[in-house]
């Protein structure tokens, strides 16, 4: 039986569940980026284009468009133990280093067309600056104020920081024909035109030795305080396009790491579109990790090893929010209630006890936002893991897909289809 043809319906045995569904994997092969050669034989690289997905108001149905994120990469130990890069030993104990087998591969996206049970990739974009550069997968030596990941080739030497690098995840598409783009180094956000080229970008304000922001057009400075590698991977847009949603990925690292990782709650932002000021603020609430069985299956699962890795928007104002380990994904539905709008004191850097902390503290007076649960893929061990892009097809059809990393550990790119019974908006 081909992929394609596989499929499971029923409800999952959580009880939390009262949405009925059908899965579909389709029909996707994908594309070959070369092979480099290893002590133990080829790394293949693969086309990649699971971090984030979205649709356009206006696109023929079907049609979809996805982003890869930064690059290859590998973590010292797996490019040891996987081919043999025993000469990446040094590394192993330089905490966050990873290793970019070929760095000139870079932030791109590809449209995609959705037709039955098959997906047909139409043509890529490569993101560009300004000037019609090619904007690479590197630290963004501009985010000095945040901690950078420490990159290396395949040789072990260290690879410098771009001028705009950007680790590009989640993807909303302007009716007008650009799109945002959220960025996971800095964090920050880029618009880009229709054939890519940025035109505008939002980084995090810096602050001075009193610790007040400057007056800089960017994001609150509170954003530098992500903790590394887990910035912005979620991004909606609204139906009138006025407001545009970022999750981070993780709890802040704020005012420690040890906050980030005692905390329970995500920080959800709404941006004016227009001005990129954040509006309104709220806090999205955590499983437990004991609820995540497949993950629990595989090994030792914490908190920190939950995120947030997509959003779509549903009209009338709510999200649907796309919550994983590795190999479980749960779909959750939440309203955006005006009582859920944190105060915005809890935007300024300098605020004391930080939302982390109270997080951390179980602090019952945190307005937080409710969440309904729609579906659990832990009931479906044929469904891929490392899902992370997510976008509507329609009321009732919703696409997933896994990131595969590019092919570096071996994996491929598996989109499913979620069929509900009943539409999530009318």
């Amino acid at each position: 039986m081909r992929d394609a043809e596989v499929n499971w319906t029923g409800v999952t045995r959580q009880m939390e569940i009262d949405m009925s569904y059908a899965v579909s994997r389709l029909d996707w092969t994908d594309t070959s980026l070369g092979t480099i050669p290893t002590p133990r034989g080829q790394l293949a690289l693969r086309a990649s284009f699971g971090s984030g997905l979205t649709t356009r108001a206006g696109d023929p149905p079907g049609r979809v468009w996805a982003v890869c994120d930064r690059g290859p990469n590998l973590k010292v130990k797996i490019a040891m133990e996987r081919y043999g890069l025993d000469l990446l030993a040094p590394l192993a104990d330089v905490p966050g280093a990873k290793i970019m087998p070929d760095p000139s591969i870079g932030p791109t996206l590809a449209e995609l067309q959705i037709a039955g049970d098959t997906v047909t990739l139409l043509r890529t974009i490569r993101l560009v600056d300004e000037s019609g550069h090619p904007v690479l997968g590197l630290p963004d030596a501009s985010s000095g104020h945040v901690v950078l990941e420490p990159v290396f080739d395949i040789q072990g030497q260290p690879i410098g920081p771009s001028q705009l690098g950007l680790d590009t995840e989640g993807i909303a598409a302007l009716a007008s024909g650009g799109f945002w783009i959220g960025d996971e180094f800095a964090p920050g956000l880029v618009r880009v035109d229709a054939d890519g080229r940025i035109v505008h970008r939002l980084v995090p304000r810096r602050v001075d030795h009193a610790g007040i922001e400057g007056g800089e057009p960017g994001l609150p400075a509170i954003a530098a305080r992500r903790q590394i590698n887990r910035g912005f991977e979620a991004l909606a847009l609204s139906g009138d396009e006025r407001s545009l949603f970022l999750a981070f990925q993780s709890p802040l690292a704020h005012p420690d790491e040890d906050a980030h990782r005692r905390a329970r709650h995500v920080r959800f932002w709404r941006l004016d579109a227009e001005t990129g000021e954040v509006t309104d603020q709220y806090l999205y609430p955590l499983d437990r990790p004991k609820s995540f069985r497949r993950d629990r299956m595989l090994g030792p699962f914490g908190r920190e090893d939950i995120k947030v890795s997509e959003i779509a928007w549903i009209p009338d104002n709510g999200l649907l929010v796309l919550e994983r380990g590795s190999a479980t994904t749960k779909l959750y539905r939440v309203e955006l209630d005006p009582q859920s709008i944190l105060k915005p004191e809890h935007l300024d850097i300098r605020t004391r006890l930080t939302l982390e902390e109270m997080s951390a503290a179980n602090d019952s007076a945190l307005p937080v936002l409710a969440k309904h649960l729609l579906f659990s893929n832990d009931d479906i061990p044929e469904m891929s893991a490392d899902l992370e892009g997510m976008a509507f097809l329609s009321p009732t059809d919703l696409l997933l897909v896994n990131d595969n990393d590019f092919g570096v550990e071996g994996a491929k790119t598996s989109f499913w289809r979620i069929r509900f019974d009943d539409p999530l908006w009318s």
